[in-house]
């Protein structure tokens, strides 16, 4: 007669082997995983935020008279003057005075280019 509890035993033995041989994963386990989780967080979520953030103040700080300037809202202008807190912007129909957080870039000036004949 078939004794069927041994052999189950006897085939249950491999996949048991494999799956204490499978904890430790292809990252080691979750000791090495979370802390790579979090390396790999910073670098494609927190660092470029703060990069972004720290090109915008050096723009906001750096502000003169003549730059020409888009505002958060949108709204296209020449810088006039520049205060500690403000600045004053023309635009199309006269002159505002923008929060220098209301800034959101410098936008290039346009070149002159001549007309080669």
């Amino acid at each position: 007669m078939i004794d069927f509890t041994t052999m189950a035993q006897a085939n249950s033995a491999p996949f048991i082997l494999a799956a204490d041989a499978g904890i430790s994963g292809l990252f080691g386990g979750p000791a090495i995983f979370f802390p790579l989780m979090l390396v790999m967080m910073y670098f494609l979520l927190i660092r470029p935020q703060q990069q972004k953030q720290k090109l915008l103040d050096t723009t906001q700080k750096g502000l003169q008279a003549g730059d020409e300037i888009v505002t958060v809202g949108g709204a296209h202008g020449v810088v006039t003057s520049v205060h500690e807190k403000t600045v004053i912007v023309r635009v199309a129909e006269g002159k505002i005075e923008y929060d220098r957080s209301a800034i959101a870039n410098r936008t290039p000036k346009t070149a002159v280019v001549a007309d080669a004949k």
